[in-house]
This record gives structure tokens, sequence and C-alpha cells, in this order.
């Protein structure tokens, strides 16, 4: 059976006038249309195709040979290219524009802004769009603590975190002290669960586990250090906000850093900083 609102293989049965129409097997009875604008003369039957799945305006399966820039399920950013009384239209790289209601909208979109969205099937097996994408996550328990997922940034809070879709399906959250460099809306990341809490959300770090993460974070200063002619002005009393600013480390991760380099004997401490022996 074809789904809407994916990339499939497609095998063809016949032609028509109107076009070609196909079958997700070869000799198949559910059929769909590719529009004669996208049959070539090189076409046979039961020639394989890949094609994308979506509804027409009529609401009958459709097939295209055109790709679309993203699926059901997918996250990221399309451009505005019209508005309605009842919502907005998104360019979806086919011919068809992607349907955004108003009621999954935030504010007002322009047209030509880009808009973070997540691509979901409404109640008819319409493709839909939603800038309210975490209303479309789902919790889940099934993960583990150390376990690396992947997925994309849908927003952004300061007081919170990255608010993180995991395979764009499960509901995650970078905190605040877990974020030391800028992230952005839309950023595709790979990160490690460091909680899975009772209601099914996930908590996560985009750095390593401590004993391996101090590495890079000794690499870094040590980097840092070269590029000063040895000597940083940052300390224990140093403000948290000017560490990050000029190494990109949080003061917990510089002060382990600077703890395991003096260990080893490769810095010392005065008072204004550090510098290397």
């Amino acid at each position: 059976m074809f789904s809407t609102g994916k990339i499939q293989k497609a095998y063809i049965n016949r032609f028509s006038e109107v076009g070609a129409f196909l079958s997700d097997e070869i000799n198949g009875e559910h059929e769909v249309l590719l529009p004669k604008k996208f049959v070539t003369n090189q076409m046979s039957v039961n020639d394989e195709l890949q094609v994308f799945i979506y509804r027409d305006s009529e609401q009958r399966l459709t097939a295209t040979t055109q790709s679309p820039l993203l699926t059901v399920g997918e996250i990221g950013f399309l451009v505005t290219v019209a508005s309605h009384k009842s919502g907005f239209f998104l360019d979806l790289g086919i011919d068809k524009d992607l349907y955004l209601p108003y009621n999954e909208a935030k504010g007002q979109p322009q047209r030509g802004r880009k808009v973070l969205v997540k691509v979901y099937l409404d109640e008819n097996d319409l493709l839909c769009a939603s800038m309210k994408i975490y209303n479309h996550l789902e919790n889940a328990t099934h993960f583990k603590v150390g376990e690396h997922v992947k997925g994309t940034v849908y927003e952004v809070k300061p007081e919170m975190g990255a608010f993180f879709a995991i395979d764009n399906r499960y509901h995650g959250l970078i905190p605040k002290h877990e974020i030391y460099k800028e992230i952005k809306e839309g950023a595709v990341l790979e990160a490690r669960i460091t909680r899975v809490r009772e209601d099914g959300k996930i908590n996560l770090s985009i750095r390593e586990k401590s004993a391996v993460q101090v590495i890079s974070d000794v690499d870094l200063v040590m980097a840092a250090l070269d590029s000063a002619d040895g000597v940083l002005y940052l300390n224990d009393e140093s403000d948290p906000e000017d560490i990050k600013r000029k190494l990109n480390l949080s003061k917990r991760a510089f002060k382990r850093a600077v703890g395991r380099l003096l260990k080893e004997g490769k810095i010392s401490i005065f008072e204004e900083g550090i510098k290397r022996l």
C-alpha cells in the first residue's frame, strides 16, 4: 500500500492520456496516478520509480517524481509563499504547497519568511505543517541513560534550555546548564541521554561524560593558551559568561580542565589566571 507523505518505490502498471498509473508491486491492484507532465518517453511498463505520494486538491492519492524538501514526520525550515483565511502555504519543493493551519502557526508568518515546522498527517490523511512542534511529539520510556540519539532543536528558551525532538518524534530537553555553545533552532545534533523522566520526557547533554569530555576540554584550554602567548586571564573567580565567551566552556568544565592540567604539571596558577609551563 502507498503511504501519504513518503518517498516510495513504485512500478508502472499502465499508461493513459492523463499519465502513468503506478502500483506498489508489479501488476499490483492499488494504483496511483503519476501525472503526464512527469512521464518521459524512456518509461516502460513494469519500470521501477522512486516517487513521493501526496493527496491532490480532490484528496486523491497522487505521485510525483519531484523531491520534497521534507516528508511526513520530518522537521525543517520551509518558506512561506502565501496566506489564506484559514492558514498559510509553504513551499514543499513540489507543485503542491504544504498547508499550515492557523491553529498550528506561531504569529503571522510573512511571505518569504522561513519557518521551522514538523510535517504531519491530519485526520483526513492530508499533509499539513505545524510550527507547534511540541504538540506533535510523544513521550517515551524505552530509552536508556547513556544512549546517544539524534534529533532536531525546535525551540530555544534561554531560561530553560533547548527543546529537542529525539528522532523527530520524542520529547527531549537539553537543560541550559548543558549548553556550552550557541545552539540555533533547526540544528540537527547528536546528544547523550542523561535522564529518563517518569513522564516519558528525556533530558540530554551534548557533552560527553566528564572523564571523556575533560580530555577535549584540556586540548581546548591548551590551544587557547598557545594562541595567547601561554597566559589566560581566567581563574576560579572569573565570571562564567566570560569563560564561555572566551573558551566556549562552562565554568565547571573549565575548572575540571585546569585541575587536570595542574595535576599533569602543564600549567601554573597566578593571581589573575593561568599560564603554561
